[in-house]
């Protein structure tokens, strides 16, 4: 007789991710004095344990757009899609990966 399959957890059942785990985030947005400080307090309301030495910035070939790439802590799944929500809607940022 085979052992019934249990059900997942919801965070791992539709996720290919493992959590917890390291996950980068890719930020663009304008080459702006404070906007790598205001992502990292953006991310810092879903990882209060960002490191923000951590942080890859890269300017746009023009200088002016900031790619920042961050790396968080992701412990869920429900955490990276507030995270990626609240990053998305902010309006200094263009565009999440």
């Amino acid at each position: 007789m085979t052992d019934p399959i249990t059900p997942l957890d919801p965070d791992t059942r539709n996720s290919l991710i493992e959590y917890p785990s390291d996950f980068p985030i890719k930020i663009m947005g304008p080459a702006h004095e404070r906007f790598t400080h205001t992502m990292v307090e953006v991310v810092r309301q879903f990882d209060p344990d960002f490191d923000a030495a951590t942080l890859e910035i890269r300017p746009s070939a023009k200088g002016n757009y900031l790619g920042v790439t961050v790396t968080v802590r992701a412990t869920s799944r429900e955490q990276l899609d507030g995270l990626y929500r609240a990053l998305s809607s902010h309006p200094m940022v263009k565009v999440v990966l």
